[in-house]
């Protein structure tokens, strides 16, 4: 890994937030909002610029991994004039919800356009046994590392990932053995999976390495629409199964990130889109959550007023929103420390 794939990597996070509040903003436009600022990055500024007749000022700052569209009236608390026909507080209902959930959307549709992408360059991903392994799990304290293939469990031959995972699962608090090749060796390492899968089905902290098969235009159209989804949902089950107490929470900020795009880099630039479009997606998911602060958080006072026909409390929502920030920032700051800082 080396700077290139680094900057690559933040580049290409760099686009998603772009992507993200460009929908926003032309949802807003299209919808006859002001839009006062789009901002990638914070305070303090780098640069700024408000083309000829632009009601809009564009602006980046220093501080990146952030960014915003500031529409006017879109504050609650701010102070509205009720025959200013370009604020945010005076659209309709559904103008505000379809600007509230085109920046997700967004990035949900530019999710499929990377996974093209990524098919026509390097093939369909498929999983196999070789295996990526997670810190301090049970595979990594039997000895397994990356890049290992598994050939076998309980000397049972094992020929996909579905096989293996299935094999695995069935055997919570056994000692396992398996059977695994390593640079062409082939060595016994025995692990105990742990109960934390779903219903108690057991996990040994790895994951498939993908390899990849050239496919026609076709079907890498077929693929690239099929996937978004795909990922959304494993984001969605992953969550329900943390909430739940059924799986162990893994946190990563934009330093995790931005590494393991530059992993992803550094096996090439089909991966680094692949890549792209799982973070997308999961970006798509994650800001529609009915977390204050996020997109879903404004989509459930949104969701109040249709049902109710009349507008929530504008105090009451902006400090659910502030709250809501507060927390949002405070985990990233905690995530991006242990990121970096953290034990390795």
């Amino acid at each position: 890994m080396n700077l290139v794939h680094v900057l690559a990597a933040i580049a290409g996070l760099g686009v998603l937030m772009i992507v993200h509040e460009t929908g926003h903003y032309l949802a807003a436009r299209a919808f006859g909002m002001r839009v006062v600022k789009f901002s990638l990055g914070m305070a303090p500024i780098l640069w700024r610029f408000q083309p000829k007749g632009s009601p809009t000022t564009f602006q980046i700052g220093a501080i990146p991994f952030f960014a915003y569209v500031q529409i006017a009236g879109m504050n609650p608390l701010e102070e509205i004039d009720p025959t200013d026909k370009e604020s945010y507080a005076n659209a309709s209902l559904t103008g505000r919800i379809v600007t509230i959930l085109a920046g997700s959307l967004a990035n949900y549709l530019v999710a499929s356009v990377f996974f093209l992408a990524a098919i026509l360059i390097s093939g369909e991903p498929r999983p196999t046994t070789v295996v990526t392994v997670l810190k301090d799990q049970p595979a990594a304290q039997a000895g397994m590392m990356d890049n290992d293939r598994v050939l076998e469990v309980e000397d049972i031959p094992v020929t996909n990932w579905d096989g293996f995972r299935a094999a695995v699962s069935k055997r919570p608090n056994q000692p396992t053995k398996l059977l695994i090749e390593r640079k062409g060796e082939r060595m016994t390492l025995t692990v105990t999976p742990a109960p934390t899968g779903e219903n108690g089905a057991g996990l040994i902290g790895a994951r498939t390495v993908f390899e990849t098969v050239p496919v026609p235009l076709d079907k890498a159209f077929k693929l690239a629409v099929k996937m978004p989804p795909l990922v959304v949902y494993e984001l969605v089950s992953g969550l329900a199964k943390v909430v739940t107490g059924k799986q162990k929470a893994e946190l990563g900020g934009p330093a995790a990130i931005v590494k393991e795009g530059a992993k992803a880099m550094k096996n090439g630039v089909g991966d680094l889109l692949q890549f792209l479009g799982v973070l997308s997606a999961n970006l798509a998911g994650f800001n529609l959550l009915p977390v204050p602060a996020l997109d879903g958080g404004r989509l459930i006072f949104l969701g109040y007023e249709a049902l109710s026909r009349r507008r929530p409390d504008a105090m009451v929502e902006a400090h659910v929103h502030l709250v809501g920030f507060v927390m949002l920032l405070a985990l990233m700051v905690f995530v991006t420390w242990n990121d970096l800082f953290g034990q390795r």
